[in-house]
């Protein structure tokens, strides 16, 4: 995702909605524990402040500084910058370690990731049994006849300079890879749909407008999308420019688990990373695990669990 300026952020911010509450209410039904959630692509800590409802512990990262200084603030809630340079390992260190992350959540961002690198830094974190991972996006929104016309036609505009990324998010995620089996929530290539309710007034619209993917990406090349006169029709057809309109975002969701083909590979990694040794005396034999790559949580613990039962 492109780095908002702080005004543009600011925009951002007012204009996107709240997800509702009962997302996240199943969502943690689901999961087998309640440990350690991870909102990845957080943006302004949205997803954040609805996971630490339900777990004790929120890691919430983001490439965008501008948005992370927007962050809203709680006590379950550490934010992270993480550049684009950050390598697997230290990402993984920095999100718990493996098999450590009950739940992951990319709201309105899976689709600006390099998705195989993420993938698999999803896949090691996340808890074998009973960890969950849900992303979803939102497409497309409902105001009003007159303004939903109008929107369409700078919607179409956009076509020409929509990313391949940006074709994920406007497709819904019907074309976006997702390795992880379904739970009945979604599944590749065939996202749930659900609306979010949110109330928009003429100029929070106009900030989301100006804030918006493919147009600032039309503006980078030169192109304004959302123009003066474009903005003068959609105050037309708003009417009155008090007025907060109750409108909906058209969102898809997908949620997934390891599968047991997952599970397997991350087992026989772990054991890569044991060495043990049995040490003898007269009394009985002991054994010491020592883990490569020590740093990861979990690591130790499988590898003494693995020594044990090859005693």
């Amino acid at each position: 995702m492109a780095a908002l300026s702080d005004k543009l952020a600011d925009a951002y911010q007012n204009a996107r909605p709240r997800y509702p509450i009962d997302w996240f209410t199943k969502l943690a039904a689901r999961t087998g524990q309640h440990k350690l959630a991870w909102d990845v692509g957080t943006g302004n800590g949205q997803a954040a402040i609805g996971l630490a409802e339900y777990f004790e512990k929120v890691v919430a990262t983001d490439i965008n500084e501008a948005q992370l200084k927007r962050a809203v603030k709680h006590e379950r809630i550490s934010y992270h910058h993480t550049p684009t340079e950050l390598s697997e390992d230290k990402m993984v260190a920095l999100v718990g370690g493996d098999n450590s992350v009950d739940l992951i959540v990319a709201a309105q961002a899976v689709h600006y990731f390099d998705l195989q690198p993420f993938y698999n830094i999803a896949k090691r974190v996340l808890r074998k049994e009973g960890g969950l991972i849900a992303v979803w996006v939102y497409n497309d929104l409902v105001i009003s006849p007159e303004v939903d016309a109008i929107m369409k036609r700078l919607v179409d505009s956009t076509f020409p300079y929509r990313t391949p990324v940006m074709n994920l998010a406007f497709d819904g995620y019907k074309t976006m890879p997702f390795p992880f089996e379904s739970i009945g929530m979604g599944s590749e290539g065939k996202p749930i749909q659900l609306d979010i309710p949110h109330k928009l007034s003429l100029k929070g619209f106009v900030g989301f407008l100006r804030s918006w993917q493919p147009a600032m990406k039309a503006k980078e090349r030169g192109v304004e999308l959302v123009t003066e006169d474009l903005i003068n029709q959609f105050e037309d057809a708003w009417g009155d420019d008090d007025d907060v309109k109750d409108i909906f975002y058209k969102a898809h969701m997908i949620v997934g688990k390891l599968s047991s083909a997952d599970i397997e590979r991350h087992r026989k990694r772990f054991e890569s990373n044991c060495v043990v040794t049995k040490l003898k005396d007269s009394n009985n034999s002991a054994v010491i695990a020592s883990v490569t790559a020590a740093a990861f949580a979990g690591v130790a613990a499988y590898c003494a669990y693995s020594a044990r039962k090859n005693t």
